[in-house]
């Protein structure tokens, strides 16, 4: 075995190393311990921020084609951003107890179809439709806990969203006011941290603030994305 084709594989064994440490939180999740169970979301959080330029970086189409990288990503991030969240909704209380397991069984059965969408990044790296992102949805909820309606007509709003040509932004890749952005996803990075050092819910007024003002951004930036915030996919032109 070449140099090269050995670090194709320990890059590709870096980016599945994060279905390790999402099974963890799933594990976490199942148990109810939310707080570390974001912790570990988190740390498959930086695995999944580094490990695509770390692929471009050593070449691993290249280096070892035979693992299909984008394939192994979104196996990942299935894990990661759907399924792990989705079990610590179905048993924070968020929900009615009599439409939680629905109403995961449902979010999860549009997530898969949205990871298979074929649009789902625009030309200008911007997502079309809500990104699945259900650990960041969840991690509000468990934050803010509304009653349960409200988080019930967030989730279903949210679901909606999935199959609604509107943009919303890839933080790290997104060339429109980029700088902002990245202080801007500095600032939330970290109020999360302090938001699971503090227990969630119990977290204080300040850092409520900060998740609720930078998310605000985040929802806010389409508005500014050269072309408007309907974003087309790359099947639809």
């Amino acid at each position: 075995m070449t140099s090269s084709r050995l670090i194709g594989l320990s890059v590709h064994l870096f980016t599945a190393s994060g279905a390790a440490l999402g099974l963890i939180a799933l594990f976490l999740a199942a148990d109810g311990r939310f707080a570390p169970m974001f912790a570990w979301l988190g740390a498959a959080l930086v695995v999944d921020a580094v490990d695509g330029t770390l692929a471009r970086h050593f070449r691993v189409t290249e280096t070892a084609p035979f693992i299909d990288g984008v394939a192994l990503d979104l196996v990942v991030d299935f894990l990661n951003y759907v399924v792990t969240p989705l079990v610590a909704l179905w048993r924070s209380g968020l929900l009615d107890p009599a439409l939680a397991a629905p109403v995961c069984a449902a979010v999860c059965a549009c997530s898969a179809l949205y990871f298979a969408d074929r649009r789902m990044k625009t030309a200008d790296y911007w997502f079309r439709g809500f990104p699945s992102l259900w650990n960041i949805v969840v991690f509000y909820l468990l934050v803010l806990r509304p009653p349960a309606a409200a988080s019930l007509t967030l989730v279903l709003v949210t679901a909606a969203f999935m199959f609604v040509p509107v943009a919303f932004v890839h933080p790290l890749r997104v060339q429109r006011l980029r700088l902002v952005t990245l202080v801007v996803t500095g600032v939330w990075g970290a109020a999360a941290i302090a938001a699971v050092a503090q227990d969630l819910a119990a977290a204080s007024f300040f850092v409520k603030a900060a998740l609720v003002v930078t998310g605000g951004y985040f929802l806010a930036l389409p508005l500014f994305r050269e072309g408007g915030a309907i974003a087309k996919g790359e099947d639809d032109g």
